[in-house]
């Protein structure tokens, strides 16, 4: 939906009065920068020299401060010396590295990077399923492969999927804008397919652990799409819990910070203020956010609280000795 660019885009034609180099930081379709060029030139009142560059943000939620002062790279799409010119004063107290090239190959640019991590979660979820066929440990594996500079440790965690405001929204971005172009983006068809299914996986697991869940009460741990946010978009924790409850579970959930945003889009589950609150008569346990708040919890306490002996790690928060040592039954992911 591009109205706010359309609109933005509108509002500078009729406004400019002098040169000026209009920066679009957005994830925007490819094309976008052609589009917001002809709209500022339909309304402007008079000719006015500008031009417009594509400076994709590659900002993680929870960290966007130091990746903003520490980037990796900086991506600037422009046609122009004057806006190159321009563009490299207002980063140099960076220091960071600069790519410049045209409007079109920069707002790719962010689309294939963000595809591409996503691609990397899929495919270790698949290895993590093929190890839990063949009793392999999906952790090692991902270090293993990790190791190899050519691959890196980091999206190789597997999991309940991925989730958010972007990863979900530009694999499938990308993927319709090689369909407009009449090309078939099979490989991020079956990234999406991936995904998934494997927000599946928790209540698959507990499935097995517990047979029917008609009256069992879950506790869930985490329902932000990751740690160090409240961010409910496209949250695992939105398809499981929903999951659940169309099963019959009794669904208990405690976030340390994304509570107040998920009531608004998940009802009929009890809140808890405490992982020991979540655990109060739970049939299982479910791990579906990697807060750093869940590494250290008391399973001796835990274990006293709860009717059952079951936890789902959906996160491969703990080690599988930990939580049998203290007396549970566990599933995790690939492990």
């Amino acid at each position: 939906d591009l109205q706010y660019v359309v609109a933005a885009a509108r509002a500078i034609g009729q406004n400019m009065q002098e040169y000026k180099v209009i920066v679009d930081k957005s994830t925007v379709p490819v094309g976008t920068g052609d589009l917001v060029r002809e709209i500022i030139a339909k309304n402007q009142p008079r000719p006015v020299a500008f031009d417009v560059v594509s400076n994709p943000e590659f900002l993680r939620e929870g960290s966007a401060i130091n990746d903003f002062m520490k980037p990796d790279r900086v991506v600037i799409g422009n046609g122009s010396v004057a806006a190159e010119k321009r563009m490299r004063e207002i980063y140099a107290p960076l220091g960071a590295k600069m790519i410049f090239t045209d409007v079109k190959s920069a707002e790719l640019i962010k689309y294939a990077s963000n595809a591409f991590l996503a691609t990397k979660i899929s495919f270790i979820n698949e290895i993590a399923n093929v190890c839990d066929l063949v009793g392999a440990d999906v952790k090692k594996v991902a270090e293993g492969m990790g190791l190899d500079a050519r691959i890196g440790p980091a999206f190789l965690n597997a999991g309940v999927g991925y989730g958010g405001s972007c990863f979900p929204k530009d694999v499938k971005a990308l993927a319709k804008t090689a369909e407009k172009a009449g090309y078939d983006f099979r490989i991020l068809k079956g990234v999406e397919e991936v995904n998934r299914l494997q927000k599946t996986l928790a209540v698959r697991k507990l499935e097995k652990a517990l047979g029917s869940l008609k009256g069992r009460r879950i506790g869930v741990l985490g329902l932000a799409f990751k740690p160090n946010t409240d961010d409910m978009r496209e949250a695992p924790s939105l398809e499981v819990i929903r999951a659940l409850k169309a099963k019959g579970a009794l669904v208990s959930a405690m976030d340390p910070v994304a509570e107040e945003a998920a009531k608004k889009v998940l009802t009929g589950i009890t809140y808890c203020e405490s992982v020991y609150d979540c655990a109060q008569g739970a049939d299982a346990l479910l791990v579906l956010t990697e807060w750093n708040e869940f590494k250290e919890i008391d399973f001796r306490k835990v274990k006293a609280l709860m009717n059952g002996r079951v936890i789902v790690d959906g996160r491969n928060l703990y080690s599988r000795k930990q939580v049998e040592a203290a007396g549970f039954e566990y599933y995790g992911v690939g492990q």
